[in-house]
């Protein structure tokens, strides 16, 4: 371990030389890279494929090991670095066989993307081929491993782990199914209830709502502890890569009609929300071709830009949250085989073998071989006293491109070129929010969403029926969209976009609360001369409807201490930092979320608090309140003295404030090795004073990135990410972009040659060799 360390010590970063030049056998012209004060790489090429090779060189120079890590967590291969604690963690994710899967969307991949990740994979293989021991990034030398070859397929590994964090909801069909037969008919009803008076309705209308159909099955609490283990390893891996969040990653973002604005430009907004984790998990980039310019982020190796804007549109996207998994209880007899509507067949049995270290430092490598099974329903996912649950999802669908429609948003023109880009989208579903250098504005909600024979897909099926078989998408053009709407602006926060009344009610199955959407909503609605500050300042409100209201509620029933009503007296409903009621008034919302869902098990405390607590605490609903208790004004003041106590005793007495409770920790993958010799503290990085909560349009360090654009105008663009631009601890550019994207002090991101020039602090030549 003291060569480890020494390793450490003697690491120094390298950069290249302003002005230097590297020869690449690979290149067929010369291309040209700048880079700024944030060491933002913008490319200059006269062809595609040298423009993605170096954008795979560049990409690799700063973040490979996290390139190298998220490839290795989707196809479940961490445990050969990591050691044998990574092991459940890796058959977690070969039971989705995702490593075949991305060889085989090859097949059914646009020629022209297939050739980007061709081009780009040669790139991050020369950087890789141009490595040392003495050069190679520090995680491998402490590792003691090298990196393999990049394949195209891996890009598309990174497209499959999104799908994962993004749409996983087959836990909630599970848990749905079980709320159904132990809770009352009247509390079942109010849970499934997702009418609000403050929705954020985009497409449709509120109407009389359709009970849930699906298949009686009841799931037992054993299986339902099988699934929480099975999901504990789920977190585990997506915290690594900063793709973890309790239900599904939530974000913001909003488009606003020049007539609203100060200059008569439409301006777009977007803030995706992802856990903070180091490097972030958005890569900056600027792009240009003789004929193409393209910025924003993307994903380290992933070619092209993700999120950002070209010469004429812009774009943004949020996470819609529709059904895309379905469980299917499957009837095996002794034979092995199981039933399906036409007999019995027997299941395809898939062998992996699972090669893993015995520790993270040692040599010595085994290797385990399990075998995994699969119906024509799905791969089975859950067992339980010879009765197998098998999963069918979207992702694990060859066909289903979560890349191919970014290739053609960089090069998108117009609204028409923007919806055909969207019409090859096959990733987890978004909200992609559209402007133009023309004034248009528009929204379109785009994905592959199932149509089940029967129902919705919100309960588990019976495998040997086809009442749950898929038979179709939901047309693209069925598929919720604006255009220049009266109102002037768009909002999406992860909402419930569309009204009851909307024919595929499946599409809004896991949403969040309408705080972030309705706040938004609100401020935008009261001011008709926006500015890019006023927008700025959107994105960093922290103003909490739910807990200011909580606050108003105990006030108004004086249901806590004197001191307690005092200090909820002065407060402002703001989740800042430096906040003492912020700290209580979340405290005690959990105290009141918890103690409701103990006595209505298995009904969790996150569910009271995303679709209850507001408002049973407004009502006093007597459903709801806890036998022990006689009424909510005992309730709350019960709460009060239990937070009070709880944060005492965490932070000591009185000595509590938001920025406490609310850390911002952006921890690098090394944190998930036990750690001895305390090599991985370098890594972490750790904050007390960013405001903000998950009600809040600001939700604080999940913030990953801030985007704000006026096309027309786009050298005035402004994009931050949370740390930097580089993957290394001992780099200037690991977190030198905290402040401005903690504060909101602008800073731009350049577009035109003439900016982009007058920002240049290094410049690089790669030639043809």
């Amino acid at each position: 371990m003291k060569e480890v360390i020494l390793v450490l010590i003697a690491f120094a970063i390298t950069f290249s030389q302003d002005g230097s030049i590297q020869k690449i056998a690979e290149l067929k012209k010369e291309v040209i890279v700048r880079w700024d004060e944030r060491s933002v790489p913008y490319i200059e090429a006269q062809n595609e494929s040298d423009l993605y090779f170096v954008q795979g060189y560049v990409t690799a120079s700063d973040r490979l090991w996290q390139m190298d890590l998220m490839r290795r967590v989707a196809s479940g291969r961490t445990a050969e670095i990591f050691g044998q604690s990574a092991l459940e963690q890796d058959k977690y994710w070969r039971k989705f066989g995702f490593a075949a899967i991305a060889e085989k969307s090859l097949e059914f991949m646009d020629e022209k993307l297939r050739l980007a990740l061709e081009n780009y994979a040669k790139g991050v293989n020369a950087y890789i081929k141009s490595l040392n021991d003495e050069t190679l990034p520090v995680e491998f030398k402490v590792l003691k491993y090298k990196p393999e070859e990049w394949k195209p397929a891996d890009s598309i590994l990174i497209g499959k782990i999104l799908a994962e964090a993004l749409s996983t909801t087959w836990r909630q069909d599970l848990l749905y199914a079980k709320l159904k037969a132990s809770l009352s008919e009247e509390k079942f009803a109010e849970i499934a209830n997702v009418v609000t008076p403050y929705d954020v309705i985009l497409f449709g209308k509120d109407s009389e709502l359709i009970a849930e159909s699906g298949a009686s099955i009841v799931p037992s609490e054993r299986i339902l502890k099988i699934s929480d283990k099975e999901l504990e390893l789920r977190r585990k891996s997506l915290e690594m890569i900063g793709l973890y969040a309790e239900g599904l990653a939530a974000s913001n973002n909003w488009v606003v009609s020049g007539k609203r604005t100060l200059d008569g430009k439409p301006i777009l907004a977007n803030d995706p929300h992802l856990p903070p984790t180091a490097p972030g998990i958005w890569y900056m980039i600027h792009l240009s071709l003789p004929d193409q310019k393209v910025a924003g982020v993307t994903f380290p190796g992933v070619p092209g830009v993700v999120l950002g804007h070209n010469d004429f549109i812009a774009w943004g996207a949020t996470n819609v949250g529709p059904d895309v998994q379905d469980l299917y209880v499957e009837n095996f007899n002794e034979e092995g085989k199981y039933q399906t509507p036409n007999g019995w067949q027997a299941p395809v049995v898939r062998r992996e073998e699972i090669r893993y270290r015995i520790s993270p430092f040692s040599d010595e490598v085994k290797s385990d071989v399990y075998e995994f099974l699969e119906t024509r329903n799905g791969v089975i996912i859950l067992e339980e006293d010879g009765k197998k649950y098998a999963l069918k999802w979207t992702a694990r669908e060859p066909s289903n491109q979560e890349f191919e429609a970014f290739y053609y948003l960089n090069r998108a023109r117009s609204w028409e070129e923007f919806k055909a880009a969207l019409k090859r989208y096959g990733g987890p579903m978004q909200n992609f929010v559209y402007a133009d250098a023309k004034g248009n504005i528009g929204w379109y909600a785009a994905g592959r969403v199932p149509i089940r024979r029967k129902g919705d897909g919100r309960l588990p099926y019976k495998g040997s029926e086809s009442d749950g078989d898929w038979i179709g998408y939901i047309p693209f053009e069925e598929l919720p969209n604006l255009y220049n709407p009266v109102e002037g602006f768009i909002v999406t926060a992860n909402q419930r976009i569309v009204g009851t009344s909307y024919k595929y009610r499946q599409i809004v199955r896991e949403i969040a609360p309408p705080w972030r959407a309705r706040r938004i909503y609100e401020l935008l609605k009261a001011n008709t001369k926006l500015t890019m500050n006023d927008v700025r300042d959107i994105q960093y409100d922290v103003f909490n409807i739910p807990l200011s209201n909580l606050a108003r509620r105990i006030i108004s029933l004086s249901a806590a201490s004197e001191e307690t009503l005092n200090l909820l007296r002065g407060w402002d409903g703001k989740m800042k930092a430096d906040s003492k009621a912020a700290a209580l008034v979340n405290e005690i919302s959990n105290c009141l979320a918890s103690k409701i869902a103990e006595e209505n098990k298995p009904l969790t405390s996150y569910i009271v608090q995303l679709r209850l607590l507001p408002k049973v605490v407004e009502e006093e609903s007597k459903l709801w309140l806890p036998k022990k208790f006689t009424s909510y004004q005992e309730f709350l003041k019960a709460c009060d003295l239990e937070a009070r106590k709880k944060l005492d005793e965490k932070f000591g007495r009185d000595n509590w404030v938001w920025g406490k409770v609310f850390v911002a920790n952006f921890s690098h993958p090394f944190a998930a090795v036990k750690d001895p010799f305390g090599i991985s503290k370098q890594f972490e990085v750790k904050f007390e004073n960013v405001d903000g909560s998950s009600q809040t349009p600001n939700v604080g360090s999940f913030v990953s990135m801030r985007f704000i654009t006026m096309p027309g105008n786009w050298d005035k663009t402004r994009l931050v990410i949370p740390l930097g631009q580089s993957g290394d601890p001992r780099s200037p550019f690991w977190k030198d972009q905290f402040d401005a994207w903690r504060t909101g002090v602008p800073i731009t991101f350049p577009f035109t040659k003439e900016a982009v020039l007058k920002t240049t602090k290094r410049l690089a030549k790669f030639q043809p060799d």
